[in-house]
């Protein structure tokens, strides 16, 4: 898998709050950003296959 430049434009407020979560993790905000979307990406996946399980079994 490669990787692929991804660039955004975010306003300054916006950036400070990042960098202060980043920060309080030890980490870079470029971190920060890509660690949180893998984590979303991961939680909408994880709910369709239990969406998805969920229709092959019956609700609990």
């Amino acid at each position: 898998m490669g990787s692929t430049v991804l660039s955004l434009r975010i306003d300054g407020e916006l950036h400070d709050r990042l960098r202060t979560h980043a920060a309080k993790r030890g980490m870079s905000v470029q971190d920060y950003v890509v660690r949180t979307l893998i984590r979303d990406d991961f939680d909408e996946r994880f709910a369709r296959s239990v969406e998805e399980t969920e229709k092959l079994y019956g609700a609990a």
